[in-house]
């Protein structure tokens, strides 16, 4: 049996196989990836590598066995067809019989576009008879704070998401849940809406950057429009720009604030706060 986490080398999927790694030993750990060399860390630790591709079917024949416990971490190619790519890891987990397949998803509240991909997974999935869990990670904070580049050479953080709250958390709580669900027992056919336990608003973004830089950051509030012509101008492609206007869209209607208190109950402990992750990115 062997916990199988795709997308290893992907940034949330590095700190699910760090985390895995502090519980169980190297040799129950898979890590699928396209590319072998940005692995080689991992494997010279005891971690099995197999290489596989969502766009290339037949990578994953065999790849799983009867029992293992399957994290598929969704693809971001966009324009690749998600819904398929993920049906090839699907179909070859049922064919192998695997114990469990966890799947990242988006909030239910997201109505987005950002979440067609997402809902049509979920449906190809609970339809397959595969024992199944569904983490809905809502946002970030890596989001914004992996992004200040701008936000500090112009003293101001620039939305289209108006006085709309967001319940995010740093990428590894969200890793440690999934990690919760690979090793613990009781999670088949579960679905968990995970989020921040505290909420926070932009111009509160806003605030605690102008805290810790010492300088006057303010947030202006745009509209979608001129969001979309910020974003494509910075080189985004139109379709891209036009997803994250949407998600903005959906966080100005309250869509991405997720008070279950699924995630700190998985993980154990409270999740990250924004201020914290704000913290670590001006230090970088």
């Amino acid at each position: 049996m062997s916990i199988v986490v795709t997308g290893a080398t992907g940034h949330l999927g590095r700190h699910v196989v760090e985390q895995l790694l502090e519980k169980v030993p190297a040799d129950q750990v898979t890590a699928v990836v396209r590319t072998p060399e940005k692995a080689a860390d991992l494997a010279e630790r005891g971690v099995r590598i197999a290489v596989a591709d969502y766009n290339a079917p037949e990578t994953f024949d065999g790849l799983f066995a009867a029992g293992d416990k399957v994290l598929l971490i969704s693809g971001n190619e966009f324009d690749k067809g998600r819904v398929a790519q993920h049906t090839v890891v699907i179909e070859a987990a049922k064919a192998a019989g695997v114990a469990l397949l966890a799947y990242t998803s988006a909030p239910g509240s997201l109505t987005a576009a950002l979440a067609d991909d997402h809902r049509g997974t979920e449906e190809v999935l609970t339809g397959s008879g595969v024992p199944y869990v569904l983490l809905r990670n809502a946002w970030y904070h890596e989001n914004y704070t992996e992004n200040l580049a701008p936000v500090l050479e112009h003293n101001a953080v620039v939305a289209a998401v108006g006085e709309g709250r967001i319940s995010s958390a740093s990428r590894a709580d969200y890793a440690a849940a999934a990690v919760a669900v690979l090793t613990g027992e009781g999670h088949e056919n579960k679905t968990y809406e995970l989020g921040g336990d505290e909420a926070w608003s932009m111009a509160e973004y806003a605030a605690e950057l102008s805290r810790q830089t010492g300088r006057e950051i303010a947030y202006n509030a745009v509209t979608g429009e001129v969001m979309k012509g910020i974003l494509t101008g910075s080189g985004l492609p139109e379709p891209l720009a036009e997803i994250l206007v949407g998600v903005d869209a959906s966080i100005a209607k309250g869509e991405l604030v997720i008070s279950s208190g699924d995630l700190s109950r998985l993980t154990g402990r409270p999740t990250t706060p924004l201020a914290e992750a704000v913290a670590v990115a001006l230090k970088g």
